[in-house]
């Protein structure tokens, strides 16, 4: 994800925002349901651990 680099730190706090509700949605979805793709929860986290520490990068 070499597109976070040139991102600010707003548009950063908007992109988590959007992926942590993402993973929120696909939390519930999996509790009813068998998930057809598994690996999107994982995929979601790195994703959110790679915004958070691109953040950091910034302060």
């Amino acid at each position: 994800m070499a597109d976070l680099k040139g991102k600010s730190d707003i548009e950063l706090r908007k992109l988590l925002v959007e992926k942590r509700e993402a993973l929120r949605a696909f939390r519930f979805g999996v509790a009813g349901t068998k998930a057809r793709n598994v690996k999107k929860g994982k995929n979601l986290r790195k994703e959110i651990a790679r915004i958070l520490t691109e953040r950091n990068m910034l302060k």
